[in-house]
């Protein structure tokens, strides 16, 4: 038991008032699909959440301050011991309500409704493109950010503005495809595709502050480059193998989900570490 006050409870994350204007981020490893928190927990996903996140937003701060943004880490090291590797201190800011989402190709969600409308919301997209198909340039398609057991919904653009306004609307979307830019280069150097992935942002006084986890295989989806081949699902290393086997396993969503069997855990906790790994050119310990 953590001896600080809750403050909230998510899918992965507990979070913890660490007095003033810090906030404790515990990350666990219990794993979401599909809206679900899933009855098995993975060995050690709350370490590589955290620690990835770490390295990125070291990575990401010129990129950031480039917008005259900053990044919520205070710091991973000063935290209690009990949660050691797996919790970051950070500054508690007053999120704003947009999922922001860039993709970079088309897969998942994106590309069912590109099927049925040629679009992802208001971004038209050429015809003829496939699951797996690089996008001409990375696009900004929003989310709305649901609760616990409610879905994300794609919003159009306008729908942003009248969520944050106009200018911090484009802010968003410029700083969103930036950052996505940036991490697309260095997992390229690394042999990984970024297909995907989402940022949240807050405010601390006046200023855009990137907070919640960054580009981890929760959040994003991380191809193998050597493999990347359009017209089918890509391998993977994020959460998507967990998301296939519930599909394949005859799970009706509207029930309470399976139990993961050990293979597909291993497999899943395998897939972590690698793009932990792999992105940072660090042993996972």
């Amino acid at each position: 038991m953590i001896d600080l006050p809750l403050v909230a409870r998510g899918k992965v994350r507990e979070i913890y008032d660490a007095g003033g204007d810090r906030l404790l981020l515990v990350a666990s490893d219990r794993i979401s699909a599909y809206d679900w928190v899933l009855p098995t927990p993975i060995p050690d996903k709350g370490r590589v959440l955290t620690q990835l996140s770490v390295w990125w937003f070291e990575q990401l701060t010129p990129v950031l301050e480039s917008f005259g943004a900053t990044h919520h880490l205070v710091g991973a090291a000063d935290v209690p011991p009990q949660v050691a590797g797996r919790a970051m201190l950070v500054r508690r800011l007053e999120m704003l309500p947009v999922e922001c989402v860039a993709r970079g190709y088309l897969s998942g969600g994106g590309t069912k409704e590109y099927e049925r409308t040629g679009s992802i919301r208001d971004v038209v997209l050429p015809a003829g493109l496939v699951e797996g198909s690089q996008l001409p340039v990375p696009v900004f398609t929003p989310s709305t950010k649901a609760e616990i057991g409610e879905h994300d919904e794609p919003i159009d653009f306008p729908r942003v503005v009248s969520l944050v306004g106009a200018e911090r609307a484009d802010q968003l979307r410029e700083l969103t495809l930036a950052l996505y830019r940036r991490g697309a280069e260095i997992a390229r150097d690394a042999g990984i595709v970024l297909a995907d992935t989402k940022f949240e942002f807050g405010l601390a006084g006046d200023g855009l502050v990137l907070g919640d986890e960054v580009l981890t295989p929760d959040s994003s989806r991380f191809w193998p480059a050597e493999t990347w081949s359009p017209g089918a699902v890509q391998p993977s290393y994020d959460k998507q193998f967990v998301r296939d086997w519930l599909t394949s396993s005859g799970w009706d969503r509207g029930s309470e989900p399976p139990e993961l069997p050990d293979d597909v855990v291993a497999a899943t906790r395998e897939r972590y570490v690698t793009a932990y790994e792999k992105l940072t050119g660090r042993p996972f310990s």
